[in-house]
């Protein structure tokens, strides 16, 4: 089996940031990589990640596959140009008001959206060596700098960035598998199974019988799941903050 033909990184970095070699001469070009990759986008958010091919993206065009490859060398390389895209508005933390606590939840809860708007962002921005552009890394400086008051050491102020978008992305991952009819059937078998084992699997059976899956709309704070765990997690935050 043939290897793979290396990528050249630096290409891709000069596409992502708008620094590659134009022609002189010729033809102006009618197509940009920017409008590739909203073509793509609006594909991978009808379709899913996996459908876009530089085939089909080159079909909203009138184009052959070919005439892409003078503007994005491949597939790695429009990926990270869609991620670049739906990433185009990095968040204003200011408006979430004074303190770090308040920005990182807005930054969260902005982060949030956008996964949840374009689901296969979490398959392009899976832990990998990618390149990033400065849109995304203008996501990565705002959280760094609603940080940096604390105190913190800067390799903490990254961890507890890999923490909060790592909780997020769990949190959007969880939502997007969730089916409520899936959900009310295992509730339901479930239930029979531990009704008649109940022994082997007391912590659980008594958890159930006292509601532990069942959705909490008494309090709608705690209704709020990506809430609660982001008040845990910047909870441990504090403390650290605290005693450091």
């Amino acid at each position: 089996m043939p290897k793979e033909k290396a990528r050249d990184l630096r290409a891709g970095v000069a596409l992502l940031w708008g620094e590659q070699d134009r022609p002189t001469r010729g033809p102006k070009p009618s197509l940009t990589p920017g409008r590739i990759a909203e073509a793509a986008v609006a594909l991978a958010d009808a379709e899913g990640l996996d459908a876009v091919s530089m085939n089909k993206v080159a079909a909203e065009f009138g184009v052959s596959a070919m005439a892409l490859y003078r503007y994005v060398p491949g597939k790695a390389e429009l990926v990270e140009l869609m991620v670049e895209v739906v990433l185009a508005d990095a968040p204003d933390l200011s408006a979430a008001g004074p303190g770090w606590r308040p920005q990182i939840v807005e930054w969260a809860r902005r982060s949030e959206a956008v996964h949840r708007a374009h689901p296969w962002l979490l398959a392009a921005t899976a832990m990998r060596r990618q390149l990033m552009g400065p849109n995304q890394l203008g996501w990565l400086d705002a959280a760094l700098a609603a940080l940096a008051p604390t105190g913190l050491t800067a390799p903490q102020q990254h961890r507890v960035f890999v923490l909060v978008a790592g909780f997020v992305r769990t949190h959007v991952q969880q939502l997007l598998d969730f089916d409520e009819e899936h959900s009310r059937e295992w509730t339901h078998l479930t239930g029979e199974l531990l009704a008649r084992h109940p022994d082997r699997f007391p912590a659980l059976t008594a958890a159930i019988a006292a509601g532990a899956f069942a959705p909490d709309t008494a309090d709608p704070a705690d209704a709020d799941s990506l809430q609660f765990g982001l008040d845990r997690i910047l909870d441990g935050v504090q403390t650290l903050i605290t005693h450091r």
